[in-house]
């Protein structure tokens, strides 16, 4: 008789998309529970926690909003982000209590002095009031993302409160060292300085979450300011409401705003919990993480085309010095040989070293290009600023392909020869100190040539063609040919991302653990295959984990690749992306130790199965770190 087909031993359980980032997110909210951290690094992570909610329900709900509302499935995600939302109003109770210990207090207006008082209804008068908006039930389909409200009436709902988004949340008492009250809570005690005819009546603090989209996912330079001004009328996705919020002026709210009563979210206020980011600033230094000690390459910021001349370099961020990128700009603007310069911007902030050094590149005469990405979400206003700075420098902007441009390239020609910068994180000068981040310096030809025919290629708005470095869906080929390759007993595989969501990729690599391969999984955030006998790792530390490697044994002489694109259908069919091999001996060392670190590490981890979500910390073993 024929033999039955062995079962597979790598059984797969799918996760949506959503539902794995918010379990990204619970991991977030774990962190301000971690015994080895100081005191206000763990509130920092409460903060954190809130924004990335936020970016939930305006950003990575948006498909199964349009797709999936209303199902069992849905409605699981919003149960999820509930029981979060209630786990951190605890958490903030508690926190409340151990700030105290430090002398820090977050007041209630009854706890202030008369003097207090008194100094606050003048503030509120004169820095609150006028630029606060009363607004008519009527307009409540219009009322703005992410602003905080309050409602009251008498009987029925009458008037909306919006205040102001310049003025800080939480605000230091004069004269009282540590002593912190929240402006909604100074709101609700003098409502009479913000109702009709001086009303002096009860407030109920509210806020909604809208879909942020551009309305024109291609716009160009000159479309992209009308695309910013229409992106704010997305649909409400997401409505909070503080718990003691009255029932009838809820179901009015709910109504006019479109949404099913599992997308409110009655909570304990205050709401909108990043506002303790103000009290982690301006906090002791004891009670945060002291600073680590930065390795910086030698003899590389002074001379660094001497130096890539000889060999590659390697840096792994924010453990060697994200300085010696913005340095290798530098140099390239001030060296008199340099003939031109080109740069992919994606995230850069409103200050940026890079791109003043591209700035005095080009008032210096040199040939300075930038793929600068109009669409960069949530960037896009900063960029449309740096567009025009960089227009009135002579910087040329090229025309914004098809795809967004997410790769991570700067590329330096000086006397004829070529060197690049290729990266796996942003131009960012906050976030290159944030981020763990691999960064490659070389003069290597195959590498540098690739990088000017991509900027050419795009410059000419045509599809880049590569021969070594990958870029679009030829960096899925090259997971999917490595998979392959290594799928065998004696294959082993290491992947690390932020994300891991491509079908193709995912299937692959249930095919070689099916096939007895080794396959380590460093993900971040979002990953939508789980198998049983597989644990994949999550790293959620000190440091923000940015870094994108594919690592493949090759019958142990292993093949590394790096690079700015995640594993996701996104980045690889609509995005311009790069991936670069490590071809130095050296450098490829260092990113498997870093790697095989990771693989170990029980300290800053969770280990993700179908069943859960398991907590590793408190070891020895710390992949986050050099060496």
């Amino acid at each position: 008789m024929p033999q039955k087909p062995k079962a597979p031993r790598y059984v797969a359980t799918q996760i949506s998309q959503e539902a794995s980032w918010l379990s990204f997110n619970r991991r977030v909210l774990e962190q301000t529970r971690r015994p080895d951290f100081p005191l206000l690094e763990r509130l920092r992570f409460l903060g954190i926690w809130a924004s990335n909610l936020d970016e939930f329900f305006s950003a990575r709900i948006s498909r199964a909003f349009a797709e999936e509302r209303g199902t069992s499935g849905y409605r699981e995600l919003m149960k999820e982000a509930l029981d979060q939302a209630e786990e951190a109003g605890r958490l903030y109770l508690e926190f409340l209590k151990d700030l105290a210990g430090l002398g820090i207090h977050i007041l209630e207006p009854s706890q202030l002095t008369k003097a207090e008082k008194q100094y606050f209804g003048a503030y509120l008068a004169e820095e609150v009031a006028p630029l606060t908006d009363v607004i008519r039930p009527e307009a409540i389909p219009e009322l703005a993302s992410q602003a905080l409200y309050f409602a009251s009436g008498e009987g029925l709902l009458q008037h909306l409160i919006r205040l102001p988004e310049s003025v800080p949340r939480l605000l230091e008492v004069p004269g009282r060292e540590g002593g912190f009250v929240r402006l909604g809570a100074l709101v609700r005690m003098r409502s009479d300085l913000f109702l009709p005819v001086n009303q002096k009546l009860p407030l109920y603090e509210f806020r909604l979450i809208r879909l942020a989209q551009l309305a024109r996912s291609r716009a160009d330079w000159d479309e992209l300011p009308e695309a910013l001004e229409a992106r704010l009328d997305g649909q409400v996705s997401h409505l909070e409401l503080e718990e003691d919020f009255p029932p009838l002026w809820a179901e009015t709210l709910r109504v006019a705003l479109g949404l099913e009563p599992w997308e409110v979210f009655r909570i304990a206020p205050p709401l909108d919990l990043s506002f303790v980011s103000t009290i982690v600033a301006r906090g002791p230094a004891s009670e945060k993480f002291k600073p680590i000690t930065i390795e910086k390459p030698k003899g590389f910021a002074k001379d660094p085309f001497t130096y890539l001349n000889r060999r590659d370099l390697l840096l792994y961020h924010p453990f060697e010095d994200y300085g010696a990128v913005e340095a290798f700009a530098q140099m390239a603007a001030q060296d008199p040989k340099v003939e031109a310069v080109r740069a992919t911007l994606y995230r850069i902030g409103e200050e940026n070293g890079i791109a003043q050094s591209l700035i005095q590149a080009a008032r210096a005469g040199k040939d300075v290009a930038v793929l600068l990405e109009g669409r960069a979400r949530f960037d896009e206003l900063a960029n449309l600023e740096w567009s025009l700075r960089f227009a009135g420098a002579g910087v040329r902007v090229l025309p914004l392909p098809s795809k967004k441009v997410h790769a991570k390239a700067l590329y330096v020609r000086r006397a004829g020869q070529a060197y690049v910068h290729l990266g796996t994180g942003n131009y960012n000068p906050i976030n290159g100190r944030l981020y763990t981040d691999f960064s490659l310096f070389t003069a290597h030809p195959v590498l540098t040539s690739d990088v000017w025919a991509f900027f050419t290629a795009l410059e000419q708005q045509q599809a880049p063609v590569l021969s070594t470095l990958r870029t679009g869906p030829s960096i899925r080929d090259l997971l999917l040919e490595g998979i392959q390759a290594e799928a065998h007993k004696k294959g082993e595989i290491i992947l690390k991302f932020n994300h891991l969501t491509d079908p193709a990729v995912l299937q692959a690599l249930e095919e070689a653990l099916n096939r007895g391969a080794k396959v380590h999984l460093i993900i971040r955030s979002t990953i939508t295959t789980l198998w049983e006998g597989l644990e994949v790792r999550s790293l959620i530390g000190r440091f923000l984990e940015h870094a994108r490697v594919a690592a493949f044994k090759n019958k142990g002489k292993w093949r590394v690749w790096a690079g700015s694109a995640d594993a996701m259908p996104r980045n690889l069919d609509r995005r311009y992306e790069l991936f670069f091999p490590i071809l130095d001996a050296r450098a490829k060392r260092k990113v498997l130790e870093i790697l095989q670190a990771q693989v170990l590490d029980d300290r800053n981890s969770f280990i993700l199965t179908p069943s859960g979500q398991e907590r590793c910390w408190g070891g020895k073993r710390d992949g986050q770190r050099l060496g």
